[in-house]
């Protein structure tokens, strides 16, 4: 797609945390004359340019290509992170609800499909140094997040192969944050009635130093500009998303104040299981391993290919999303839906 006026982009899943900024970007780009968004429900929130359909990508009557036909671009974002107890159920939304979008944008004739990938599709990496979009996506087997991001990288080469004139692009971005999705983040990983307001520094008289625990973030307006980029820009593949600088122990307890104490990786994810065990978090114990493993990702094609960086630094991310839960943030969406608890 080019950046010819007239295009018209759907989105899948428009209402979450990436959706929500992808859609806010692409109604304000002057090249895009309409958006669609897909949701499970249709929000109260009604942007320039932007039109809504109830759609849920795990239903088989879905109607996926009816919705996509005359578009010049879908961007697939839809995305359940629970239940944690039950993989099946989040397989048939992810994987095989997925599947269903491939085959209607090939239906549908559309030329352009952006999908969502994540860091969370690469196999066990370094944390000392980055890797680039060759390194292996097989993702951690262990973890149904990981397992399905990594089954759909191979999904998506099978599709390629089968549909040269689709131009395929796949975004792997660091974990994605922002203010308004601190309420939606909290009961997704740490459960419903998780108290915001002790994410305040003055509460945290020690940060856990974890081994391995070394990731990357990125604010999820930074990501949607990067979506908004691939619409623009002729190219095709994968592409890493991330922000300096990357997040330990020691970075984040320099920013919040906090000294840093050495917990053991095993005393660690005995405690997280335990609690998803009995249903206090729904953060499961094998996502806490996959996190251990990932790698960090050096985003060089996105800088020369897209003209893409951040503009925000991993830390301001951190600080707002933080400041974000301490006061109950959201939008006004359903998964987006703001709520204080404390």
């Amino acid at each position: 797609m080019s950046s010819a006026s007239g295009s018209r982009v759907v989105v899948t899943g428009a209402t979450g945390n990436v959706g929500t900024s992808v859609v806010r970007v692409l109604s304000e780009d002057p090249d895009i004359a309409s958006v669609r968004g897909l949701a499970r429900r249709k929000p109260g929130w009604s942007p320039p340019k932007t039109e809504w359909s109830a759609v849920d990508v795990a239903s088989e009557q879905a109607g996926l290509a009816a919705e996509f036909e005359g578009a010049d671009a879908v961007i697939h974002l839809a995305w359940a992170f629970q239940p944690t107890h039950d993989p099946a159920t989040t397989w048939r939304t992810n994987v095989l609800g997925s599947m269903r979008v491939f085959e209607a944008v090939a239906a549908a004739r559309v030329p352009v499909l952006v999908h969502a990938s994540s860091v969370g599709a690469y196999s066990p990496g370094p944390k000392d140094r980055a890797v680039d979009e060759s390194w292996p996506t097989h993702g951690w087997p262990d973890a149904a997040y990981t397992r399905e991001k990594a089954y759909l990288e191979r999904a998506l080469d099978t599709f390629e192969r089968d549909h040269p004139d689709i131009r395929v692009v796949r975004m792997r971005p660091a974990f994605l944050f922002k203010r308004e999705s601190a309420s939606e983040q909290r009961r997704i990983f740490g459960g419903r009635f998780l108290p915001g307001p002790l994410a305040r520094p003055e509460l945290l008289p020690f940060l856990p130093d974890i081994p391995g625990l070394r990731v990357q973030a990125l604010h999820t307006d930074d990501g949607a500009r990067a979506y908004r980029l691939a619409l623009r820009h002729e190219v095709r593949g994968a592409f890493n998303l991330a922000a300096d600088p990357p997040l330990d122990a020691h970075v984040l307890g320099e920013m919040l104040g906090a000294r840093t104490v050495r917990l053991p990786r095993g005393a660690a994810r005995s405690a997280i299981a335990a609690a998803w065990g009995l249903h206090l978090l729904p953060a499961s114990p094998h996502l806490f391993d996959a996190v251990l493993r990932l790698p960090l990702m050096d985003c060089t094609r996105a800088h020369t290919e897209l003209g893409w960086r951040p503009e925000r630094t991993a830390t301001e991310v951190v600080q707002e999303f933080l400041e974000g839960l301490q006061q109950g943030e959201g939008a006004d969406t359903e998964p987006m839906r703001g709520r204080k608890v404390g």
